[in-house]
């Protein structure tokens, strides 16, 4: 009787195979069902860590601002412009929402009543940072709601003197960030490009915070500078702050930096310019809108510089020990045409200066 190899295919199911005798080499080797489970085996390990790389959790950061509406905020390339500068400087760093991290979006819609709760519900999500806008109540919900987690915000004044760091060099703690102001200095510049254009001016109001009207006035002299507040903190003051510049019969008008303001930046200019009123703003956007005039820093390469800071925290760094940040580059940008409309000759020594002429 003949007898089978051992491991024959043809032997019967349910008994277990033995090796295969190699009579020539003298040495076992593995049957064709051994085989078939180290070639899975193997398999499987080398794509162990292709798996593991698609599972890995995402880095969040969440993007917090106190008044677009949520499609402001949308897409790759949002129209709301804060927005976009951020996510445009987190993908130069190489960060792409959806891809390689998640960024979590979140309006305000200037509800300060909202903040806690989504404040909450983002932290229980897991994020890793927290950029917040420069609206100090959204800020300072932020630092309410967490001491741990890293906040990278906009400062719209020294956040030393308001006691929100430590120094400008080392925050210490959880917050760090970046403002748009270099204190009195700037505000006296922008009433000086105000005076060099509109020479008649005498009456200059200043509309704005309180804060920032305090901080102005410090150690201004008084006789080269704004004469009159008229304070707007929020929206819902415009109105009657644009009743008070009309009865105070304004000849110029200086606004101050602030969230809010930003905003409302268009509708403030048109207010001047119904009223004839030479007006100098911290920020282009006015200007684009019919302000005569604007002085300071770029807001959207703030915007994606503090990308940056969150880019070195997703990386390691400690906001403790990342110095807050302050304006070097400033852009004068004017408006000939609400010039000539306003009666006004614009000299030719601050034409030569200007970043841009709007015509």
């Amino acid at each position: 009787m003949q007898r089978k190899a051992l491991g024959d295919p043809s032997e019967p199911s349910g008994q277990t195979a033995a090796p295969c005798f190699d009579r020539n080499a003298h040495m076992t080797k593995p049957c064709r069902r051994e085989a078939v489970a180290l070639l899975a085996a193997a398999a499987a390990c080398a794509a162990a860590p292709a798996a593991a790389q698609l599972t890995r959790r995402l880095p969040v950061v969440a993007l917090i601002l106190s008044s677009p509406s949520p499609a402001e905020m949308a897409g790759e390339n949002p129209s709301f412009l804060v927005a976009r500068e951020f996510l445009h400087g987190l993908r130069d760093l190489g960060w792409i929402d959806g891809r390689n991290v998640i960024v979590e979006r979140r309006t305000m819609e200037r509800q300060p009543a909202r903040a806690p709760a989504i404040l909450a519900d983002l932290i229980a999500r897991g994020v890793d940072v927290i950029f917040v806008g420069a609206t100090d109540w959204l800020r300072d919900a932020a630092l309410a709601a967490t001491r741990t987690i890293p906040i990278v915000a906009v400062f719209p004044e020294d956040p030393v003197e308001t006691g929100h760091v430590a120094s400008l060099a080392r925050p210490g703690g959880n917050l760090t960030g970046g403002t748009t102001s270099t204190g009195r200095e700037m505000y006296d510049k922008r009433f000086e490009l105000l005076k060099e254009i509109a020479p008649q001016s005498s009456r200059v109001v200043f509309l704005g915070r309180q804060s920032a009207w305090s901080a102005y006035r410090s150690g201004a002299d008084v006789s080269a500078s704004a004469s009159t507040f008229v304070p707007a903190e929020r929206p819902e003051d415009l109105d009657q702050a644009f009743a008070t510049v009309a009865r105070a019969r304004a000849d110029a008008l200086m606004v101050s930096l602030g969230p809010f303001l930003f905003d409302e930046a268009p509708r403030i200019a048109r207010f001047a310019l119904e009223h004839r009123l030479p007006a100098v703003f911290p920020w282009r956007r006015a200007v684009e809108a019919g302000g005569l005039l604007s002085y300071g820093p770029d807001v959207g390469q703030l915007f994606r510089q503090l990308a940056a800071y969150v880019d070195k925290i997703l990386k390691g760094a400690k906001p403790a020990e990342l110095p807050i940040e302050q304006p070097t580059v400033f852009e004068l940008v004017l408006n000939a045409k609400t010039a000539r409309a306003l009666g006004l000759t614009i000299p030719p020594a601050i034409l030569l200066r200007a970043d841009e002429v709007i015509e």
